[in-house]
């Protein structure tokens, strides 16, 4: 998720900054016989670009702050460990390069162009939710990965839900631990969420919650 949401954060900063240069510079634009400070319509289309980054970057928002809040419901689990450090340390220098661009993208679009006030806005929320999400994980401990009798959660930077439900595999490659779905569906996360004393837990508690008959373990996974 986060990192198709990052994509498209930057498809729409980039003809967002050229839009503010021609129109901050008034340039002329000549497909269209008019300059930048002329062009009809300027308003409503900050106004239309504005909304779609607050869209993009709130959803975001909603599904990280969700994820965190109930994965860390320990109680409701059979087994939920915080992150471990090298995942946690990753996702902060992750967060801390993504506020940093961010911020630069909120203020270069205010400096060049201050029509583009609300563009510059829903980036600059989006620096700060950024910011205090890495806050929240470094001193509050909100990174965990939990498993129900349903599912495994997956929360930090992003969020990700592994239902049991038509799993028929669970194998390891690398550092990536991958669940085969029927229809061919893969799911999969990093095994370095978990820490290295608490995988066999975290294996033995997986297996108790599935019917070995129908799901395989690769030798791999076997090994935690």
């Amino acid at each position: 998720m986060n990192k198709s949401i990052n994509v498209l954060l930057v498809f729409l900063a980039i003809p967002t900054m050229v839009l503010c240069i021609f129109v901050g510079m008034n340039l002329p634009i000549e497909f269209l016989k008019t300059s930048g400070a002329q062009l009809p319509f300027r308003f409503e289309i900050f106004l239309t670009i504005g909304i779609l980054f607050f869209v993009i970057i709130l959803r975001r928002s909603t599904k990280r702050w969700m994820g965190v809040k109930m994965v860390s419901q320990t109680e409701k689990y059979k087994w939920n460990e915080a992150m471990s450090s090298e995942r946690k340390n990753r996702v902060y220098l992750y967060q801390s390069l993504e506020s940093a661009l961010m911020l630069f993208a909120a203020i270069s679009f205010y400096t060049v162009c201050k029509d583009a006030w609300l563009p510059a806005t829903a980036v600059m929320f989006g620096t700060i939710d950024n910011l205090l999400f890495l806050f929240m994980g470094k001193f509050k401990n909100i990174y965990r990965v939990g498993l129900t009798s349903k599912a495994i959660v997956v929360a930090d930077r992003d969020v990700i839900v592994l239902y049991y439900t038509g799993l028929r595999k669970v194998t390891m490659h690398q550092q990536t631990i991958f669940f085969d779905y029927i229809k061919d569906l893969q799911i999969s996360f990093p095994i370095n969420c978990i820490d290295e004393k608490n995988r066999t837990n975290f294996k033995n508690n997986l297996e108790a919650q599935l019917d070995r008959d129908k799901v395989f373990f690769s030798d791999d996974v076997k090994a935690l």
